[in-house]
Formats: C-alpha cells, sequence, structure tokens
C-alpha cells in the first residue's frame, strides 16, 4: 500500500485522508441514522397511552428530553402542549430544526470530499504529465523508466480520485434519502400528537 501510494506521488496522500475520512463518515451515518435511534416505531403509541392513562410524568418527559431525535421533539411538545396548539407547534418545529441539523451532521463534508476527489486526482494527472514531457525535453523518448513513473503518476492518481469520489457520491445520496425518510416520518408522527392534543378542542371551537 505505501509503495502504492508512493507511486502516485504527492497527491496520493490527500486522497488517502479523504478515503479515511469518507468511511469514517460512512460508519458514524450508518450508526446515526438508525430509524430505532431516530424515531423509535413504538414511541407514539407509548406517548399516546400514558396520556390516555394520565400516566405523563415531567420524569418521562424529561428523559425523553435527553434523547435525540422523535423522544426530543415529543418532549418539546409536551412541555408547551398546555399552551395551546399553535405554541405547541412552534415548539415542535423549533425541536426537530435542531434534531434535522443533527441529521444532516457530516453530510456537507461527504459530498465535497466527492466533489473535491476527482479534481485532485486530476490534478495529480496533469502534474505526471508534466513531469512526462519535461522526460521527453530533456532525455527523448529513451529514458523510459522515468516515463513508466511520470506515466504511472498521472493513471495513479486518476484512479485513486475516482475511487474515493463514486463511493463517497453514492453513500450521500443513500444517507441524504435516509434524512428525507426519516424527517417524514418523524413529521407525521408529531402532527398526530398534536392532533390528538388539540384536534377535539379546536373542532369544538370552530363549531361554536
Amino acid at each position: 500500500m505505501l509503495a502504492f501510494i508512493q507511486t502516485g506521488g504527492f497527491f496520493m496522500w490527500p486522497l488517502m485522508a479523504c478515503s479515511i475520512l469518507t468511511l469514517a463518515i460512512i460508519i458514524e451515518r450508518f450508526w446515526t441514522l438508525r430509524k430505532a435511534a431516530v424515531a423509535p416505531k413504538g414511541l407514539l403509541s407509548d406517548v399516546m397511552m400514558r396520556l390516555r392513562d394520565d400516566r405523563m410524568t415531567i420524569e418521562y418527559i424529561r428523559s425523553m428530553q435527553a434523547k435525540t431525535g422523535l423522544a426530543s421533539i415529543f418532549a418539546a411538545g409536551l412541555l408547551n402542549s398546555k399552551h395551546g396548539r399553535s405554541t405547541m407547534k412552534e415548539s415542535v418545529q423549533e425541536a426537530a430544526s435542531h434534531v434535522i441539523h443533527e441529521l444532516e451532521r457530516f453530510m456537507n463534508t461527504l459530498g465535497t470530499i466527492a466533489a473535491i476527489s476527482p479534481l485532485l486526482g486530476l490534478l495529480g494527472t496533469v502534474v505526471g504529465m508534466i513531469k512526462v514531457f519535461s522526460v521527453l525535453m530533456e532525455s527523448g523518448a529513451g529514458n523510459t523508466s522515468l516515463l513508466a513513473g511520470g506515466i504511472s503518476e498521472a493513471l495513479l492518481t486518476t484512479a485513486a480520485g475516482l475511487g474515493v469520489a463514486i463511493p463517497a457520491l453514492i453513500f450521500h445520496r443513500f444517507f441524504s434519502r435516509k434524512i428525507d425518510e426519516l424527517v417524514v416520518t418523524m413529521e407525521q408522527q408529531s402532527t398526530k400528537l398534536i392532533d390528538s392534543l388539540h384536534g377535539d378542542r379546536d373542532k369544538t371551537g370552530v363549531a361554536q
């Protein structure tokens, strides 16, 4: 591996750093964006059951507030549920914005790596070809070892740049789609909670 990097020249080092960073982000995002952690399936039914049985306590709400994802959104809404539908909805939206910000963490970095890696590879290719032409100008086409070295450097950096960029782009799209699905799920669950607490009351007010 070290010989491979040395053959590719200087630009292989930043590409190697990009590949390590990409792998770390992918592993971290897979762990963080688990649906069971962000939007647990039985959370809404548990909250609704506690509300129906009058077992909703401030301790339970505080425990949800300490968590991430949908639990913290529910906690924000429940803490402000007594102040009316609009206040509850605003608190839910504010909490949701913080959750979404956390869900999108490192996504810009992953997208940037996908964009710059081919450019770094291309830059390495250009430098390698410059070396090839310099050898041709100085010693002609007879110095095959130097020519081969320059061509190898040019080809390796291009391949390495694409090898880093393609997985980064694929997982960037994959995680973006996963985040969108989680956001839709949290929005639906939050709307159901708000409607369950204030829907009937609002309908009564309209009827009057």
